[in-house]
């Protein structure tokens, strides 16, 4: 099934002309352009009431020819996983890689536990390199939360996961079976150019870090969070960043619950100024002369 939301680059075209050559392609067209997660939990409502399993594939993604051979046949064997995962190709570098991992099937609770502690790769990938086994996605509509995603931003596939693991396990097939590509106007990059992936890092430890974590790694990763946050606003301090841009921190700081420190933040910006300083001498090294002396 295609869903095209209102697209005007001829995508619906496109999408007709193969549903005409080939009967397993549906084509469905929003009349109007949905956000981003209203738009994939469309998608989700109209899969097949038969289909067992969901495989999303975003535009501009790709799957390996043996993709869904590969993450099916896993799901099959063992009913009690919810959704299956590998290694993603994207640019020239593939991610998602976790040469440790205890098996092809984890524990829900060890791999979100290990997730939101930072001890492995991130292995969720983005909603194109996930399988899904369809009954518990129909259970949680809608899948992806439609509100208050200002804070989750590009972690809102991660919420899912972390959600489903609380009563699922974890697939994982340790080789390339997607591919995602990123371009300036994607998300992933928008979200990236205004930094909305610290608030939603830290959203998703409040929410999920309760079920996963105990009390005093609940509270050491937090505080860790909200000091990388304020390092990377002391970063952004030092590129001008303008009063959009802080005006988003502010407002999302604020939804966490949090204060927007000024002084951790001049402390981290300063810190950082130092050492651009000390590298610029660093790298200019002594003078050198000619042989007569004068300084080159």
């Amino acid at each position: 099934m295609i869903l095209d939301n209102a697209s005007r680059d001829g995508s619906a075209e496109l999408a007709a002309s193969r549903a005409r050559s080939d009967p397993r392609i549906r084509v469905v067209r929003n009349p109007e352009t949905l956000p981003f997660t209203e738009n994939w939990n469309r998608a989700l409502r109209l899969v097949d009431p038969a289909a067992r399993y969901i495989k999303v594939v975003h535009a501009d993604d790709w799957l390996r020819p043996t993709c869904l051979e590969r993450m099916v046949s896993l799901a099959e064997a063992n009913p009690e996983v919810g959704l299956v995962g590998s290694w993603v190709e994207r640019g020239d570098e593939v991610v998602c890689r976790w040469p440790e991992a205890p098996g092809r099937v984890i524990p829900g609770a060890l791999v979100s536990r290990l997730s939101l502690l930072g001890e492995i790769p991130y292995v969720f990938g983005s909603p194109t390199s996930l399988l899904l086994r369809a009954d518990p996605v129909r259970a949680a509509d809608p899948l992806y939360e439609e509100d208050g995603t200002e804070t989750l931003g590009q972690v809102v596939d991660q919420d899912v996961c972390l959600r489903l693991l609380r009563d699922w396990d974890f697939g994982y097939v340790p080789e390339v079976l997607t591919a995602t590509r990123e371009h300036d106007r994607s998300l992933t990059s928008q979200n990236e150019e205004i930094g909305r992936w610290y608030a939603g890092k830290i959203a998703l430890h409040q929410r999920h870090g309760p079920t996963y974590l105990n009390a005093d790694e609940y509270d050491r990763r937090l505080r860790e969070w909200i000091d990388e946050y304020h390092r990377y606003l002391g970063a952004q301090l030092l590129q001008g960043r303008g009063p959009r841009f802080w005006r988003f921190h502010r407002r999302a700081l604020g939804q966490l619950g949090l204060d927007m420190s000024v002084a951790r933040i001049a402390t981290h910006a300063g810190r950082k100024a130092v050492r651009r300083l000390l590298r610029r001498v660093t790298d200019v090294g002594p003078a050198r002369t000619t042989p007569h002396g004068e300084e080159r």
